[in-house]
């Protein structure tokens, strides 16, 4: 075994910190005929991630191959600009004004050019400034399912991204301009916004969601009718269209319309088989600088870390990133590959249900509080993780990556430490304060994950001294599932950073009806902050905003942290080179384009 360590994370809290390079890569040739596959621990089934329920790692890895975007983020990890789709100016801070241009020659895969049309879809997606007034969308959602049920209402403008009108481009709630050519977007913004270089994610293609939601046939007219129905503000027009860029994109195997998988960037989806793999092959259209190597790359879904080992031995993948345990780190000792670990972006939580629950037990924060007394969160990291990090340590802020500046001085002050041994008894005085005896918790997480079954058996058997049941309402599909109403109480899953902005995490985590607000969690003091936070451009300022909020959601009963991922990602070094993971998602994936071949048979 060749082992490589990945150091953590440089930690920042500022978006100041960030690194802009306009630096082109450079130009590759695809080995004709080279074929690689690698593993991952979730099935595909979203081909939009900016919805809240496409919004996962699973899906965003694929889209982060196909789908080109003005900017991305390195191994560093530092921000990379890629103007070969398309360039970001700063025409002025105040007001805050931003445009966006998109490169000459940039394409979809059927040919058609990517353009202004796609940005202001995207802009009235992810603003929502076109939506329908207090229109409530959570009571047509499929509690089976997560996805919105057939009575949801075809007359309302409601686009699915959690866009909040203090954060990102919430704040642009006038219609942006558009240049003669279609090439260019000019976006307004109410007040200044520290991350803006941040918020416009990968265009979904405009002339698609056009075609299917208003029924035109010509790619060009279809195109046409999106734009206007924006610049229109026609809800007539507009309602097909949310609805269609909601769920329209939302497939488990390869649609019949092809459509729905058009690529702007390196590589193109060419085959998907339900629960299986999908098939990655590069883009005959994209001329932009980050040409890919390999010809055909397939991502296999394997859930079992063990069974990603074998498939490894095998030859079956050249590339697994599994998460990590003890055997898995037994049975790569093994093998003649290299490793690379080290810790991920990524931490472990249980986030309470507020509202909405499936008991509806944690409405009470009484019992929120007993609740997370139970939790056994050293023996968590002392049994499960501690066997791979001899260092390991549980995590106790909600906001701060351990190691970053200010998170001691949050962990000293946001009372997280109350919660690092059991309390039994503090837990029953608890539950007899709020009248409760048994109160039941049904937990989701992924049925198909080991360490997150191990760590259920432990919560239920700590919480059950103090009289919690705690059922489980596991879930291969436990993704799709998050924030359905009435589908469960507590949730076990990570939270993965994207990005090192300083408002990743806290405004679309924990506003009121922020897209990864999962909990129905609400407090009129957190929508402040939050929206203080992206406003704050001091770095000292924007720390202490950052350590109220940490004690705002402790106080709160939120929820509990519990360790930071370890990370190992292992491949083949005969087969593959160019494997560079980052902190930050999407992980391996962030250099698909310069993954090699050693030999052209992969």
């Amino acid at each position: 075994m060749r082992i490589r360590r990945l150091g953590a994370a440089a930690a920042t809290v500022a978006v100041g910190a960030l690194i802009l390079s306009g630096c082109a890569a450079p130009q590759s040739e695809i080995v004709e005929g080279s074929s690689l596959s690698v593993a991952w621990n979730q099935p595909f089934y979203s081909y939009n991630g900016n919805t809240s329920f496409g919004n996962a790692t699973a899906n965003n890895n694929i889209t982060y191959a196909t789908l080109g975007g003005f900017n991305y983020y390195n191994d560093v990890p530092e921000l990379v600009r890629d103007e070969s789709f398309g360039t970001i100016e700063l025409v002025s801070e105040d007001p805050l004004v931003v445009k966006y241009t998109i490169a000459d020659g940039v394409k979809w895969s059927d040919g058609t050019a990517v353009d202004a049309v796609d940005i202001m879809l995207q802009w009235a997606a992810l603003s929502r400034a076109l939506d329908t007034p207090d229109f409530d969308a959570s009571e047509f959602t499929d509690p089976d399912t997560g996805e919105f049920t057939e009575d949801f209402p075809t007359d309302v403008v409601y686009f699915d991204s959690g866009a909040d009108p203090s954060f990102g481009l919430g704040l642009v709630s006038q219609t942006p301009e558009v240049s003669d050519d279609k090439k260019s977007v000019t976006m307004t913004y109410d007040e200044p916004f520290v991350d803006w270089e941040l918020q416009l994610t990968s265009p979904l293609p405009a002339h698609v969601v056009g075609k299917n939601a208003l029924d035109i046939e010509d790619n060009q007219a279809a195109k046409d009718a999106v734009l206007k129905a924006i610049l229109d503000g026609d809800d007539a027009a507009l309602a097909p269209i949310s609805s269609f860029w909601n769920g329209g994109f939302n497939f488990t195997e390869m649609p019949e319309n092809t459509d729905l998988v058009l690529s702007s960037g390196p590589y193109v989806i060419t085959d998907f088989v339900a629960d299986q793999y999908v098939t990655l092959k590069a883009n005959p259209e994209y001329n932009g600088d980050h040409l890919p190597k390999v010809e055909e790359i397939t991502v296999r879904f394997i859930t079992d870390p063990l069974a990603a080992v074998q498939a490894l031995q095998n030859g079956e993948v050249q590339v697994i990133s599994p998460q990590a345990t003890a055997d898995v780190a037994t049975a790569l000792a093994d093998l003649d590959v290299t490793v690379i670990g080290g810790y991920e972006g990524t931490y472990e939580h249980i986030d309470l249900q507020f509202d909405q629950s499936k008991s509806g037990n944690f409405n009470n924060p009484l019992i929120r509080e007993a609740f997370m007394k139970v939790i056994p969160r050293q023996e968590i990291v002392d049994k499960l993780i501690k066997p791979l990090q001899e260092d390991a340590e549980v995590r106790n802020s909600q906001v701060f990556l351990p190691g970053a500046d200010g998170y001691d001085e949050s962990v000293e002050n946001n009372g997280s430490l109350n919660y690092m041994e059991v309390d039994v008894a503090g837990a029953q005085a608890l539950l007899a304060e709020a009248g409760v005896t048994n109160p039941e918790v049904c937990m989701l997480f992924s049925s198909t994950n080991p360490r997150r079954a191990n760590e259920f058996l432990l919560i239920q058997q700590s919480a059950a001294q103090a009289g919690f049941n705690v059922t489980d309402c596991s879930s291969p599909d436990w993704g799709g599932l998050l924030g359905t109403p009435g589908a469960y109480d507590a949730s076990l899953f990570g939270w993965q950073s994207t990005s090192l902005g300083v408002t990743n995490g806290p405004p679309p985590n924990y506003t009121t009806g922020g897209v990864n607000n999962l909990n129905f969690y609400s407090n009129p003091e957190m929508d402040k902050l939050t929206a203080a936070l992206g406003t704050t451009f001091d770095l000292e300022e924007q720390k202490q905003i950052m350590i109220d909020i940490d004690k705002l959601l402790w106080d709160d009963f939120y929820g509990v942290t519990i360790f930071q991922f370890p990370a190992v990602t292992a491949f083949d070094p005969n087969a593959i080179s160019g494997i560079s993971p980052s902190t930050l998602a999407p992980t391996i994936f962030w250099n698909i384009w310069d993954w090699e071949p050693v030999t052209a048979e992969g």
